[in-house]
């Protein structure tokens, strides 16, 4: 399979301020793999299968995971603006002082034994989704000299086929580490915008979560940036 840049706010497969793209940029013109059966397929009824039970990241464990519990909420759309339901949104973050529930991350913040930062949601035949967590932390992670990673959720998009996998990341509007960060940057303005959150009062509930609001856009002029290759960071 060979991808197409049609969105000029995707980001380049080598960007030297991301220390990491300088060995996976790929090296040689892309080549188109013929896709198989399983490849073109997927299982029908996301939602019959998984549920709802992964949906809060908050309530996986017998106690409550520090810091700001938020709630996310948004929809799915195509390039014409059309609601994309049955769409699989896996999420996956750091804890509120920023580490991974990862072998490999070394960061030294504690982990949260009443948080695993991973769950998932379906769109329903709105392209609406909402799934509750908490606000990630901030953590470093060695690119360069004093390097900080702006607090941020991973989300894989997966649709009716297996192969057609998108992954993207979620910022959030109030952050000044978005500015210096260089995975961030790799998305040239002002596409860079469309992977910032956006708060909502409306989505906001009293005495309870604060409200984000991100849609995700597929294709077109309104294209959400997603990256080449899932990562740790």
């Amino acid at each position: 399979m060979s991808y197409h840049r049609e969105d000029a706010g995707a980001p380049p497969s080598l960007f030297p301020d991301y220390g990491a793209t300088r060995t996976r940029a790929p090296l040689h013109p892309p080549l188109r793999v013929p896709q198989t059966r399983t490849e073109t397929t997927g299982p029908a009824g996301w939602d019959r299968l998984m549920g709802s039970a992964l949906a809060d990241l908050t309530t996986q464990h017998a106690a409550m995971p520090q810091g700001q519990r938020i709630i996310v909420t948004g929809r799915v759309l195509d390039e014409d603006g059309r609601a994309v339901p049955d769409t699989v949104l896996e999420i996956w973050q750091a804890n509120a002082a920023g580490r991974y529930i990862h072998g490999k991350d070394q960061w030294d913040a504690p982990h949260d034994p009443n948080f695993t930062g991973a769950g998932r949601v379906v769109t329903d035949a709105e392209g609406r989704y909402r799934f509750v967590t908490i606000r990630p932390g901030a953590y470093p992670w060695g690119n360069h000299r004093n390097a900080w990673r702006p607090a941020h959720i991973h989300l894989s998009l997966l649709g009716p086929a297996f192969a057609t996998r998108l992954v993207t990341q979620l910022y959030f509007p109030d952050d000044p580490l978005i500015e210096i960060d260089p995975i961030a940057n790799a998305v040239p303005m002002p596409y860079r915008q469309r992977l910032v959150a956006r708060f909502d009062m409306d989505v906001t509930e009293p005495n309870w979560a604060l409200g984000y609001r991100f849609d995700v856009v597929l294709k077109g002029r309104e294209q959400t940036p997603f990256e080449e290759d899932d990562h740790d960071h």
